[in-house]
């Protein structure tokens, strides 16, 4: 892998939404990832691919700092849009030399702009020639970087992330402000060409603001960064041009430039090795901010496993509290066989108490189904409720967890509110999965009744009785049948065990008995982590995949790693050019005097 296949398996590592979550910071750490991306698609891999290109300079600034008509100034041509509305650049304008044009037409740098060569339109990068502008060299007109329009202000960001250079315009009412400063500091940090334009000065305050200016560029750590001062001029129109001899010395300066390769060389140079190496500290940021999004799904994940497993233990508890043998199931059961001289002599005679039972199961069909669709209908109920409850819990740790509110918001709130309890057709689940429950006792039953020591018992309950035993044996207590100690619901479990042990022995009823149970639990563990998969699949949809914040530093050693094999002459500098690179200043008229009383002091808007 070389320098441009890592970058290439970095931005392969940020194609898809890594903060999904709306928790804490995202808000930030969405920014950087766009920022992130953008850079590496609008400047980074395309510059690798063609380190000779023409150089780019992008023309930002403030709101009203007359950047459009500074570009018309420079390039002694109509073609920007300045106005009096603000913002006057919707779109940008990208101003080529003839012989560059074929280049940026065919989308080698910001190639997620169409290109238009007519009128401005908004999403769109306008193409224009100027006859005066040497090749080898091109400036974008961008947005405002403090726009009241959000888009205005991204794409502004977007711009200058992608330039070889920043030609940053600023005034003198405004060269102060903090947003100005924000983007010259990233300039900084990232090692990037810059040059400074001081528009719209007032002739008495030229030397004082420039002063002020450079100042306030070396506390910034910008010392040496060419800046031009341009006087304020009274324009006939919004459209007019600066008069020739205010931008001079600027169009000298960019000239001299569009005919020095290797000065070019060295600008482009030091922006994309300042750009790569801004990446060791901005992608690991990236990539702790990946892992606190991945906490947050962690920890919805849990509030679902929580709530879920409360649910089991809901169900569990109502195995173990016997009250699946109350109410419809007692009254059936009492149908069934009576209960009171029945129990009574329960201990002392098993023997003729099993005969009667016998030909209960024998010649009471009808009561035998009826016991088994209300237990049917009690187990049922008992996943209903343990299955709305635990729905009720996790849309409850949900709506208070972080992310949480934000993605249920997200979902909607129908979505939200059927979250918040058991799917519509979780009865139907239910009702299905006790059948097959029951089934299974059966099917237990005949298997342990096939040995020929117990088929002739098993054969005079019958296996439907028997299997109604067993069932009966199962909701009575937690673990294998203890004695006749275990009296749940007016002895029901007592008469049930001892029933079964006559059948078939005391061992094999507990391991019947702890069978039954266990698979009817699995049944409904099953049946609950499919109620809990509403949740997951919500999640399971956003979250990024895993193993990317360790993938994305991987990404950012390897772009390290390879940094050495940047062309010969590229290497880190500060920011600025070399003590001899060109830095012009307009001379002040000659009555320039002291700053008038009127001008803001650079404190001002700080």
């Amino acid at each position: 892998m070389d320098l441009l296949g890592a970058l290439q398996e970095l931005r392969g590592r940020l194609d898809r939404e890594l903060f999904p979550l709306e928790f804490g910071d995202t808000a930030t750490s969405r920014s950087l990832s766009r920022e992130l991306t953008g850079q590496l698609d609008d400047y980074l891999l395309p510059r690798l691919r063609a380190i000779d290109a023409p150089l780019l300079a992008v023309v930002g600034g403030s709101t009203g700092a007359g950047k459009s008509t500074l570009v018309n100034s420079l390039v002694g041509d109509d073609v920007c849009e300045p106005g009096v509305l603000r913002p006057t650049t919707l779109s940008p304008t990208l101003v080529v030399s003839a012989s560059d044009e074929a280049w940026f037409m065919a989308q080698n740098v910001l190639p997620g702009l169409p290109r238009s060569t007519g009128r401005s339109e908004p999403g769109t990068l306008r193409v224009t020639v100027a006859s005066a502008l040497a090749p080898g060299l091109a400036l974008l007109d961008a947005p405002d970087i403090d726009s009241v329009v959000t888009a205005n202000r991204e794409l502004a960001a977007q711009l200058l992330a992608a330039a070889d250079l920043w030609l940053f315009v600023t005034t003198a009412a405004r060269y102060a402000d903090e947003v100005p400063w924000s983007f010259l500091r990233t300039a900084r940090e990232r090692s990037t060409a810059l040059a400074v334009v001081l528009d719209r000065v007032p002739g008495e305050a030229i030397e004082a603001v420039s002063a002020d200016l450079r100042r306030l560029l070396e506390d910034n750590g910008l010392a040496g960064t060419p800046l031009f001062t341009v006087p304020e001029a009274a324009l006939p129109t919004e459209k007019a041009r600066l008069p020739r001899e205010s931008v001079e010395p600027i169009v000298a300066w960019l000239t001299d430039l569009a005919a020095d390769a290797a000065e070019r060389a060295r600008i482009v140079r030091q922006t994309l090795s300042g750009a790569l190496d801004s990446l060791s500290t901005r992608v690991p940021a990236l990539a702790d901010a990946v892992e606190r999004q991945q906490d947050g799904f962690e920890g919805l994940r849990s509030i679902v496993s929580g709530a879920y497993g409360s649910g089991m233990s809901a169900f569990d508890e109502g195995l173990r509290d016997g009250s699946l043998l109350r109410g419809e199931v007692m009254a059936r059961w009492q149908d069934f066989i009576g209960t009171g001289d029945l129990m009574r002599s329960l201990e002392s005679r098993v023997g003729r108490l099993r005969d009667r039972i016998v030909g209960a199961f024998t010649g009471r069909p009808a009561a035998s189904a009826k016991l088994r669709v209300a237990l049917e209908s009690g187990v049922v109920t008992l996943i209903r409720g343990s299955a709305d409850q635990a729905a009720e819990r996790a849309i409850e740790g949900w709506s208070a967890a972080p992310g949480g509110p934000a993605l249920l918001d997200s979902v909607g709130a129908v979505a939200a509110s059927r979250l918040g309890r058991a799917a519509p057709d979780v009865g139907e689940r239910a009702e299905a999965l006790v059948r097959g429950w029951q089934d299974y006792v059966l099917e237990l039953v005949r298997e342990e009744g096939a040995s020929r020591r117990t088929t002739a018992r098993v054969a005079s309950f019958g296996v439907n009785g028997a299997g109604l035993l067993l069932m009966l044996a199962v909701f009575a207590s937690t673990g294998g049948l203890t004695g006749i100690e275990v009296g749940i619901a007016g002895g029901t479990s007592v008469l049930s065990q001892k029933l079964l042990e006559a059948v078939f022995g005391d061992q094999a009823v507990r391991t019947l008995t702890a069978k039954a149970r266990e698979d009817l639990r699995e049944r409904v563990r099953a049946l609950l982590d499919m109620e809990a998969a509403r949740y997951y699949a919500l999640l399971d949809g956003l979250e990024p995949p895993e193993g990317v914040a360790p993938a994305l530093r991987e990404a950012a050693r390897a772009v390290r790693d390879h940094r050495a094999e940047l062309p010969p002459g590229a290497s880190t500098v500060t920011a600025g050019p070399p003590p001899d690179a060109i830095a012009v200043t307009a001379e002040p008229p000659p009555d320039a005097s002291a700053v008038t009383a009127e001008l803001p002091r650079p404190e001002e808007g700080r």
